[in-house]
């Protein structure tokens, strides 16, 4: 059975093309259908550039990620974790275009799809309610999960409680689907499936004058 992990970002902006980066990233993994706490992922990134707006969003400042890890001191820890799961994302292709933008800037070729199932559970909700809300808020009220500790946006927790949610939409409550429906509808969200003949993602860390770099950013600021 593929491992299953729950996944989500925060990041400065809504568009890597405009140079926004990734400052959280936040994981959580799914076994037989139960959640596994003891086996997450949680990292916090500094992403060279500020905040700006987007601390309204997630409430993380410039100076709490100022001597956290650039993307690539973390990149291969993080691949392993994920390294053949089936990732749970809402609104996938939001995350996967910073996850793999970041990839990108580091030379690498391999996107996160080529190593990972991917199942968006934004269009899960869609297909169970057309027409309705579907952000995480409106999920957990329709899923009656407790989210009184989002107050703000945050990688992991929000990955927790996608986790509950996805539970919840897969496991025949509130849904408009009988079993073999919901099962045929969730299998139509997959974004991509890993070929078994893979290479592994290639990752280039970072020398000591990067690092020595890395250590005296925002020195002068």
């Amino acid at each position: 059975m593929s491992r299953l992990i729950v996944l989500d970002t925060e990041t400065t902006g809504i568009e890597p093309s405009e140079g926004h980066r990734i400052i959280e990233i936040g994981c959580t993994e799914i076994v037989d259908r139960e959640i596994i706490e003891s086996n997450e992922y949680h990292q916090y990134i500094q992403p060279e550039r500020l905040v700006g707006d987007s601390e309204r969003i997630h409430g993380i400042k410039d100076s709490f990620l100022k001597n956290k890890p650039k993307f690539e001191e973390i990149a291969e820890e993080f691949l392993e974790y994920i390294e053949g799961a089936t990732l749970v994302i809402h609104n996938a292709l939001f995350d996967l275009g910073f996850l793999n933008h970041e990839l990108q800037r580091m030379g690498v070729e391999q996107t996160i799809e080529d190593n990972c199932t991917i199942i968006d559970s934004l269009e899960i909700s869609k297909q169970q309610r057309p027409g309705g809300m579907h952000n995480l808020d409106a999920l957990c009220r329709r899923f009656e999960i407790d989210a009184s500790a989002r107050t703000v946006h945050g990688a992991l927790l929000d990955a927790q409680i996608l986790a509950q949610v996805y539970l919840a939409m897969t496991g025949g409550q509130s849904t408009l689907f009988n079993e073999n429906q919901s099962s045929q509808q969730n299998s139509e969200v997959t974004i991509s499936r890993v070929d078994s003949n893979r290479a592994k993602i290639k990752v280039v860390l970072a020398n000591k004058e990067e690092l020595k770099a890395h250590n005296t950013y925002f020195e002068h600021s």
